[in-house]
């Protein structure tokens, strides 16, 4: 019983109790037509409710596998064609030169952009996404900041600097070619992809909006992994509102072979619930068989959230804040699990660059902090605490 027999399970039991609801998957496996018993195409398809039964009132459940590659060709096609030309032009052959244009986990990247327009549609109240794991799907999250630095600076002075050297350019490859200048489909391109970008990030970032329900089994190794996860999804501002302990042994069986296994999984469910309270932990035990169609997913939806409503936010906690306090301004990023040697930080220009555990962000300050100092910065209790001051004025300054 794996996570996306667990969205699958969200997914069937908010339609069930009247939501419009999508289910879709970022992991090329494309398990998720296994999960509903059905097979799935690229648009969304239908999921009928179980035999004989019916969705609740308006409730209906669309489940879709994006083809990740198509939304590669038609957000990155026109870029990806002139860095190839590019390098192809410098001397490398065109195979090696359309592999290192495509940045890993671009076309996933570009799902997202597909799913922000269903969830903008108003077709859906509810958009579930199963994620790929772990290492996956937190490379994923991350590259919306980076792409956004690389095209604030490619919008910038790139568009005018090609329209100059267009008719300029000298430089030529090893063949003789000139260099391409890229032109303004090129450009318009890389426009739209930040401004899509750009809706992405506001919309994952948005706590009210969106959360990420953090699945786990109660084994040593993957509560370690969990907390990880929990420290990374928070530095780029991703809200967490639950943690699934999944494939828990019920306490019915009996067998003493698994005593040992019982005791372990009953310490580290209380590990979970110590480490990441006040988050609520949500148990899904381990089925006597795998769980298979609309049926099964409902079923476990019932033992996982008993009375809770699946489509609420089960916990309101935004990891980033930033707030005013007297002539200051305090900026407060949640970092549960880190500690001080984990940490580095400092800033530059308009950036704030942190380094947590080995993972980067950059992270943009508002227009209100970017004249202001680093007055302090400690972590305390699972919270880097950021201090600005007005920047000092300079003697002799009026």
């Amino acid at each position: 019983m794996g996570k996306t027999s667990l969205a699958a399970a969200t997914a069937a039991r908010a339609a069930a109790d009247g939501a419009r609801v999508l289910v879709t998957s970022t992991d090329p496996a494309h398990s998720l037509s296994d999960a509903l018993a059905q097979p799935l195409a690229d648009a969304p398809t239908p999921i009928d409710p179980p035999s004989g039964g019916r969705w609740s009132a308006r409730g209906s459940l669309d489940a879709q596998q994006v083809d990740a590659q198509r939304r590669l060709e038609r957000h990155w096609g026109e870029v990806r064609r002139y860095l190839t030309t590019v390098l192809a032009t410098g001397g490398l052959d065109e195979v090696r030169a359309e592999e290192l244009v495509l940045l890993p986990g671009l076309d996933e990247l570009f799902s997202l952009i597909d799913l922000r327009a269903r969830a903008a549609s108003g077709g859906y109240d509810l958009v579930v996404v199963d994620c790929a794991p772990t290492a996956e799907t937190l490379r994923l999250l991350a590259l919306p900041d980076a792409l956004r630095w690389y095209a604030d600076r490619l919008l910038g002075a790139g568009r005018r600097m090609a329209r100059i050297a267009r008719p300029l350019v000298r430089q030529r490859g090893p063949d003789g070619r000139a260099l391409p200048v890229p032109d303004d489909e090129v450009f318009d391109r890389v426009e739209q992809v930040h401004a899509d970008l750009a809706a992405v990030h506001d919309l994952l970032q948005d706590g009210t909006r969106t959360s990420v329900r953090l699945v786990t089994v109660p084994e040593r190794l993957a509560v370690a992994e969990a907390m990880r996860t929990a420290t990374s999804l928070s530095l780029f501002g991703y809200a967490i509102d639950a943690v699934v302990a999944n494939r828990v042994l019920p306490a019915r069986i009996a067998d003493p072979y698994l005593d040992r296994w019982k005791q372990r999984h009953g310490e580290h469910l209380r590990l979970l619930r110590e480490a990441f309270a006040p988050l609520p932990v949500l148990e899904a035990t381990l089925q006597d068989d795998e769980p298979v169609g609309v049926a099964a997913v409902l079923a476990l939806a019932d033992e996982l959230y008993g009375g809770l409503d699946p489509t609420a936010v089960l916990h309101a906690s935004p990891p980033l804040e930033l707030q005013r306090e007297g002539d200051e301004h305090v900026l407060r990023l949640r970092l549960p699990f880190a500690t001080s040697d984990d940490l580095e930080l400092h800033r530059h220009g308009d950036q704030l660059h942190l380094k947590v555990a080995g993972v980067r962000r950059s992270l943009a300050l508002p227009a209100s902090l970017r004249g202001a100092e680093v007055a302090a910065a400690r972590l305390r209790e699972g919270q880097l605490i950021v201090r600005f001051r007005p920047a000092a004025t300079p003697v002799g300054a009026p």
